[in-house]
């Protein structure tokens, strides 16, 4: 008999390890102060595709999926400025909406959907807000308020690029890297000849 076992999976771009370990301090910064741990449960990260079901067996042609649409693609600059809130439950960091960011999303989760069925229903008729999050789910509202108010005029500000496109999957009750599909290389334009 074959396992037809459903597995959730989700589609994102990871920062820098440099500026994932600053966020992963602001994530325990509240997981210590505000008694909120859920967004310790999964990397920073930019949720491109939300958490979908796909059978287990089929990861592989998931992966075949994503190593083929990231390797005709640049890496994705992203632009990190101060915090943002979606009360009474969450605290991110902001993440700019870049053209180059939105047109990424936008041709991932369309060659999702028409490619492997993927989709996320929710989504329809919403614009993406790109975040990074570090306070959400089990975040009760007077924690919300105390955070929010120690971190909304507080000063962040960085420019780096995801080079790889990552896939998660929900593991012992976390979030764990179980693919990382470069994004390719940009080659530089060749000179000009000098007149």
């Amino acid at each position: 008999m074959i396992s037809t076992e459903s597995t959730l999976y989700f589609i994102a771009l990871l920062p820098p390890e440099a500026i994932q370990e600053e966020v992963t301090g602001y994530k325990q910064h509240f997981a210590e102060n505000y008694q909120t741990r859920q967004a310790l449960k999964s990397p920073p990260h930019v949720t491109l595709q939300p958490p979908f079901e796909w059978e287990a067996q089929k990861q592989g042609l998931l992966e075949e999926f994503l190593r083929g649409f990231a390797e005709v693609r640049a890496p994705v600059p992203m632009v990190l400025s101060g915090f943002g809130s979606f009360p009474p439950r969450v605290v991110y960091i902001n993440v700019k909406k870049t053209p180059e960011l939105l047109l990424f999303q936008s041709e991932l989760a369309g060659e999702l959907n028409s490619s492997l069925g993927i989709y996320d229903a929710k989504s329809k008729g919403r614009s993406f807000s790109p975040h990074m999050t570090i306070a959400f789910k089990d975040l009760r509202r007077h924690h919300f308020n105390m955070g929010w108010a120690e971190f909304k005029d507080r000063e962040l500000y960085y420019e780096c690029s995801a080079s790889h496109l990552t896939l998660l999957v929900f593991q012992d009750r976390q979030w764990r890297i179980c693919g990382e599909f470069p994004l390719k290389v940009q080659v530089a334009e060749p000179l000009g000849e000098p007149n």
